[in-house]
């Protein structure tokens, strides 16, 4: 049985108690009275913003076809073999300087192109035999409709006060 003692990082997340200070439409705007609030001297891990109304955007960000998949695969595959030409590659022999300097080179300009080839075949490859192909690349957000500056009932009068209180900054 564990009887490690529970804490905050061992509990599922809950949504803050407490009084909703201010309502604002951006998490910029609600940034900003959280850095007012933490610059009065109020204790910030009493602070909480809440966003509500939660929507998932999803940004499409550009087309996928079978070329962008062969440079996403040469450019990962010329990566792998520049580490290998650096974990494997030639040893250089004191005796002849010159002719090692061109050895370790030629290795590593031919592990990138072996690299980039087989990286380039396999990203093809891959994606040929994906049964769910997208022909898009999208990055999803999520976004709230807004969002609440929330404290702890005991500190809403403070918290009220450094909010009405001007902060003139230097």
């Amino acid at each position: 049985m564990n009887n490690k003692p529970k804490n905050s990082r061992n509990q599922p997340p809950a949504l803050p108690k407490g009084e909703v200070l201010a309502t604002f439409k951006t998490h910029p705007e609600a940034a900003a009275l959280v850095e007012k609030l933490i610059a009065g001297k109020f204790p910030a891990g009493a602070i909480a913003i809440v966003g509500s109304d939660l929507r998932s955007v999803e940004r499409v960000r550009g087309k996928i076809n079978y070329a962008r998949m062969a440079i996403a695969g040469a450019t990962t595959g010329a990566w792998v073999g520049l580490a290998y030409a650096l974990l494997f590659g030639a040893n250089p022999d004191p005796a002849n300087l010159n002719s090692s300097i061109n050895q370790i080179y030629s290795g590593l300009g031919s592990s990138i192109v072996i690299g980039a080839g087989i990286g380039m075949l396999a990203n093809v490859i891959r994606y040929s035999l994906a049964k769910n192909k997208r022909t898009f690349i999208a990055q999803s957000t999520l976004v709230a409709a807004k969002y609440q500056v929330q404290v702890p009932s005991s500190l809403f009068e403070q918290a009220k006060l450094i909010e009405a209180q001007q902060i003139i900054t230097e």
